[in-house]
């Protein structure tokens, strides 16, 4: 099994421990059940991964992670590269009350199961996603993420 990573950090906002995302990445990939994969993490703020939110999905502003697939014609197994926002893995952190870099990790996983064929477009898929997430975060030895809390409904139930 070959598996190939690389994790660029391009932005000063939140430190970033390479080698352990690298390590996440390497768990990630075999958790997965992968036989090989070339990833790229790219580390940005905010206004980099906004700027690139726009460019390739037409969405105005920041958004946590982006995946471009980079499988056709690679051998077997994941091949693309992720763009995380370190920015917004601190602030979502701060919010739900766990460390910025386990976040930062859940948006590359998160991204890895794109690379892995995972949706998310419809309720059913993203419950599907929310529990391979979890399973994978186990697997590489981070804890599940934490739920947001629910808004009570309108009418207070």
């Amino acid at each position: 099994m070959s598996i190939s990573v690389e994790v660029v950090n391009r932005q000063r906002v939140v430190a970033v421990a390479a080698t352990w995302l690298e390590r996440v990445v390497r768990r990630a990939v075999v958790a997965i059940g992968a036989e090989a994969g070339e990833i790229t993490v790219l580390v940005v703020d905010d206004r980099r991964i906004a700027a690139l939110h726009d460019r390739w999905l037409g969405i105005p502003g920041p958004t946590d992670v982006l995946t471009f697939d980079l499988s056709a014609g690679a051998a077997a197994g994941l091949a693309g590269d992720i763009v995380a926002s370190a920015e917004t893995a601190r602030r979502l952190a701060h919010e739900l009350g766990w460390q910025a870099r386990h976040e930062l990790a859940y948006y590359v996983i998160h991204g890895l199961l794109h690379l892995a064929g995972e949706a998310d477009g419809t309720p059913g898929e993203r419950r599907r996603m929310r529990r391979r997430e979890r399973t994978v975060m186990a697997a590489v030895g981070l804890p599940a993420p934490p739920r947001r809390p629910r808004k009570p409904a309108p009418n207070g139930r």
